[in-house]
């Protein structure tokens, strides 16, 4: 109220001594042009430029998808009925136009398992869209809407800035259903990961203020250009509180251009050694000052850190320059890089730092594949696959926790599932013998006998259960 207080009293003092005295007879005076705050002083102004810039190319995104389920079976008896019944589940989020002809970018999460999705333009306008391309280990999906020859408002993405803590940001989307809003606030932190979000986490914070809906929306900096994706928000209330997560605005660019460039999935390298973060502790042991980079604590065979010289016990620094401060960073910057480049990794070796060409290649191995076991064994409902690793970066599983025969899903209603069986699981020997494939499988589980004796292989133990049936 102070700044109002100060305010009022000098525009009665300017128009008492006005020529001539009376208000009404003074024209207004002419607009203020605003800019874009460059200061603390200037943040008295107005990010008005910016929203004239970007909230023409954010969108809303709605969805909605047919649910099953079952029914209370006391009053399924009234209702005659033992049938599950049908639901419609909707969804609301944001999204982004990227490119002029209707091309937009929106979170998986706002998509997926939908029936239908509806996109409305900031003017209101509703198209109905196909999906281009969706990419669940990244959260993002890439949808395109039939504008004929109109060509509408875009937003640039924004992927080579060097985000700093403390950049001023907006949020744009359609929190709560309630139509376009913008929240600001700063960039919190850079390259979070490790919070369970994505398999690709490495997260812009924010404290602009993200709540429901605004899922797929832009996070823009002060020149109006997409640099982030915001996607999720830390809270226990469900809503904002000022710990915001986006997606980066490179991994926002390969997923586009993947299904710019007609692919169905998102195609990444597989640097092919497991790593972890650089303790106080083993800092010390390594003669380091303070923790930084990543320990290679394994190496696949054959692969293209092998291939390079890279060893267990070594450090990654950087990645095609880029610096890394956790398994999180070299799984990011890896992954975006470009299949068949030659990507440089400085690494601490022996205490000295030397570099390595390592080319961006796809994980061996295939992706499909696997069995549903039927039949009468404790295996029935499970359904196996040997685990390769490009199965194992397909369906977001570690490739060096085991190889073999891994069970990916379960059907609640076989008998693997009352037997305990769990994904994850590895099949290691049936009535003991040992089972390496799937059609060693296929063999073992095809008599008919009534007792069974079951190895498999849990979280590095080995467990051995015998069945009746």
């Amino acid at each position: 109220m102070r700044a109002y207080q100060v305010l009022i009293p000098a525009l009665a003092v300017l128009a008492a001594c006005s020529p001539g005295g009376d208000a009404q007879s003074q024209s207004l005076p002419p607009p203020t042009v605003k800019t874009v705050p460059t200061s603390a002083v200037e943040m008295k102004q107005s990010f008005a430029p910016v929203v004239r810039k970007a909230a023409p190319a954010v969108v809303n995104v709605s969805s909605r998808r047919t649910v099953r389920q079952r029914v209370d079976p006391f009053w399924d008896f009234f209702s005659g009925g033992g049938m599950p019944r049908e639901r419609v589940a909707q969804s609301l989020g944001s999204g982004a136009i990227v490119r002029a002809d209707g091309v937009i970018l929106t979170n998986n999460h706002n998509i997926e398992g939908a029936d239908e999705v509806i996109v409305q333009l900031a003017d209101k306008r509703e198209f109905p869209a196909k999906v281009l391309l969706a990419d669940p280990r990244s959260d993002l999906a890439v949808l395109k809407i039939d504008v004929g020859s109109e060509k509408l408002p875009v937003i640039a993405i924004d992927d080579a800035e060097q985000l700093e803590v403390g950049d001023l940001v907006l949020a744009i989307g359609n929190p709560f259903g309630v139509g376009q809003t913008v929240t600001n606030g700063i960039v919190s932190a850079t390259a979070r990961s490790n919070l369970g979000i994505t398999d690709f986490g490495f997260f812009i914070q924010t404290d602009a203020a993200i709540n429901p809906g605004n899922s797929g929306g832009p996070l823009v900096d002060m020149d109006g250009d997409l640099i982030g994706v915001n996607t999720a928000i830390l809270s226990r209330s469900g809503q904002s509180s000022g710990v915001g997560f986006a997606i980066p605005a490179q991994m926002a660019r390969r997923v586009v251009a993947s299904a710019l460039g007609g692919e169905t999935a998102v195609i990444r390298p597989w640097l092919g050694a497991r790593t972890q973060a650089v303790t106080s502790d083993i800092a010390q042991t390594l003669g380091q000052n303070a923790p930084r980079g990543a320990l290679v604590a394994d190496v696949w065979p054959g692969a293209a850190a092998d291939r390079a010289g890279l060893r267990q016990g070594d450090v990654i620094l950087e990645i095609a320059g880029q610096p890394v401060t956790d398994e999180g960073a070299v799984t990011y910057h890896f992954g975006n890089q470009k299949i068949g480049a030659q990507t440089p990794l400085r690494v601490l070796r022996d205490g000295r730092e030397i570099t390595l060409n390592v080319r961006a290649e796809k994980a061996p191995g295939r992706t499909d594949g696997g069995r549903l076991i039927d039949g009468r064994n404790p295996l029935q409902g499970a359904f196996v696959a040997e685990l390769t690793p490009a199965m194992a970066d397909a369906k977001g599983l570690d490739p060096f926790v085991g190889r073999g025969l891994v069970v990916l899903q379960i059907d609640p209603r076989g008998y693997a599932a009352r037997a305990g069986l769990r994904p994850g699981d590895f099949i290691r020997a049936i009535n003991g013998k040992a089972v390496r494939s799937e059609s060693e499988l296929a063999t073992a589980t095809a008599q008919n006998g009534r007792r069974w004796s079951i190895t498999i292989e849990r979280q590095g133990q080995q467990i051995t259960s015998s069945f009746a049936l």
